[in-house]
């Protein structure tokens, strides 16, 4: 059986991630730099593996033909933080991953990273790194899927997407809930042959529609 690594495991997303990959049977090696953050999540098929992003963390690569970078700096946390792990340690990622001949690497970006000038001076630096560390991925020769999830709400899923920009920018959102819904049905249901770039929002379509459009 394939092996998933998820890579921020133990964040707002990446723990529905990994509960939901281990609940539909999936092996995954869980990479956080505290275990007992996963303490709550049991099942015969999840290892979990402590590394620090800002370290070597190749370690936690082996066996594994699947990557999911769900990593992220957090809100409270400065630009030197925003450069190491959503930009540096995203860009190690796609080389460990390179390295490991992964079949498949699904990279959790953002709205706006497309083109970090048109967001304010308070988030240009976070979409540049996440920009930059996207261009990493897209010229590492790895098959990938980029995810550019809108502004993030910690509401009920709503099972419902579009990655059509809302006319009103408002609109331009989703739950944690459904981005995680989105990860696991990329990761696990897509082989891709011609890698993506998918901006997610919520909307009245099944992630079926959205992926194959």
């Amino acid at each position: 059986m394939e092996r998933t690594l998820i890579i921020g495991a133990s964040g707002q997303i990446g723990k529905q991630v990994t509960q939901l990959m281990v609940n539909n049977g999936h092996v995954v090696n869980a990479l956080v730099r505290d275990k007992t953050k996963l303490a709550d999540i049991k099942a015969d098929t999840l290892h979990i593996i402590e590394g620090d992003l800002e370290k070597d963390f190749s370690h936690a690569f082996t066996d594994c033909s699947n990557v999911i970078f769900v990593a992220g700096s957090g809100g409270n946390t400065g630009a030197d933080k925003t450069l190491l792990i959503d930009l540096w340690a995203a860009c190690k990622a796609a080389d460990y991953a390179k390295a490991h001949k992964v079949k498949h690497f699904v990279m959790v970006s953002s709205i706006g990273a497309d083109d970090p000038s048109q967001g304010s001076d308070k988030m240009q630096p976070y979409l540049v790194a996440k920009h930059m560390a996207d261009e990493h991925l897209i010229n590492s020769g790895l098959a990938y899927t980029i995810l550019r999830p809108g502004t993030l709400t910690n509401d009920d899923a709503l099972a419902g997407f579009t990655s059509e920009r809302p006319k009103n920018k408002e609109d331009w959102v989703i739950t944690r809930a459904d981005v995680a819904q989105a990860i696991v049905y990329i990761s696990t249901q897509i082989k891709p042959q011609n890698s993506t770039i998918i901006e997610l929002f919520n909307g009245d379509k099944s992630l079926t529609q959205v992926v194959a459009a």
